[in-house]
């Protein structure tokens, strides 16, 4: 028996009909967009900006926007606390999102950013910055100058870290890998705060001896260029997890580097020991030998 359907005409309803294999009528959206069409699209930013308005968190992942939504400007965000704008199609930061002054994460993550806004300094509560796979170049000096605990900035295409870096005292996770970075600022030691530094898979050929000074708790420097661990590293006294696997290491030397963190640091130790000058018979006496003599003083020669 043929099918028949008498819902109206595709033209006027917006629909057409197919019959299938079995008879049965199939519904589809003349424009293709099905329940998915621009006004259901819209009815769900707007929902997510209404949300926002009220909840101070706004979640706006995965819509694949290239810029910010102007119909945001109907809306009351500026208690934004949380904006996750991930997985989009961003090429620049928003200007509306450094107007959120009470900001504490901002998530950018998988984006197409290729630098960042002075506007940025704004963000005086921002605590949480996720800028990973993205397309930056350069990490700007103004990132340095928010109050931030956590950054992350990995897969983009950094080639070094500003100096400014040492302001960050309250940050307590960093990392940057999987870029193009070949040396660390020494000021990278002035992060007093900081517990773990995720550097792998980076072009670094040398690891500054400034990190000895940190409390860190993990440090993955896997996948460099890397010959030798500082002896001072021994005094990183916190550490519970190091990753080193993938670098040409010498000293401490692969044998060693394959038993873990606790033959590291006995080879760290034993080399400490080696290149720590002994002293002469003589330097060895009580510091008192070292003073004048008792009654000493210089006279005038005598007169003939």
């Amino acid at each position: 028996m043929a099918a028949s359907v008498l819902l109206g005409s595709a033209e006027s309803t917006g629909l057409n009909f197919t019959v299938g294999a079995g008879g049965n009528a199939i519904l589809g959206n003349s424009n293709g967009l099905g329940q998915t069409g621009p006004a259901s699209w819209n009815r769900s930013l707007d929902r997510a900006l209404e949300e926002a308005s009220v909840s101070g968190c706004l979640n706006l992942s995965g819509r694949k926007l290239k810029e910010f939504p102007r119909s945001a400007a109907n809306h009351d965000l500026t208690d934004t606390v949380r904006a996750d704008l991930s997985r989009n199609r961003l090429s620049e930061l928003p200007l509306e999102v450094c107007l959120f002054v009470s900001l504490e994460y901002l998530n950018l993550y998988q984006n197409c950013l290729r630098s960042l806004p002075d506007g940025l300094v704004n963000l005086q509560a921002l605590t949480h910055l996720n800028l990973s796979r993205n397309q930056l170049s350069v990490l700007p000096a103004v990132v340095c100058s928010l109050p931030l605990k956590v950054l992350i900035a990995s897969n983009n295409k950094l080639v070094s870290l500003p100096e400014e870096l040492g302001q960050l005292r309250h940050l307590t996770e960093l990392d940057v890998s999987c870029n193009e970075i070949r040396t660390l600022p020494s000021q990278v030691g002035q992060l007093e705060a900081l517990r773990d530094l995720n550097i792998r898979r980076n072009h670094l050929v040398r690891l500054p001896s400034e990190l000895a000074e940190l409390p860190l708790v993990r440090l993955d420097f896997s996948c460099n260029k890397v010959t030798s661990i500082p002896v001072c590293y021994r005094g990183l006294t916190q550490l519970q997890a190091i990753v080193l696997d993938n670098n040409p290491l010498q000293s401490p030397p692969a044998q060693i580097c394959i038993k873990g963190k606790v033959h590291i640091f006995k080879f760290l130790n034993l080399e400490a020991s080696k290149t720590t000058p002994e002293l002469p018979e003589f330097d060895r006496r009580p510091l008192t030998s070292w003073s004048d003599p008792p009654h000493t003083h210089c006279n005038a020669a005598p007169s003939e």
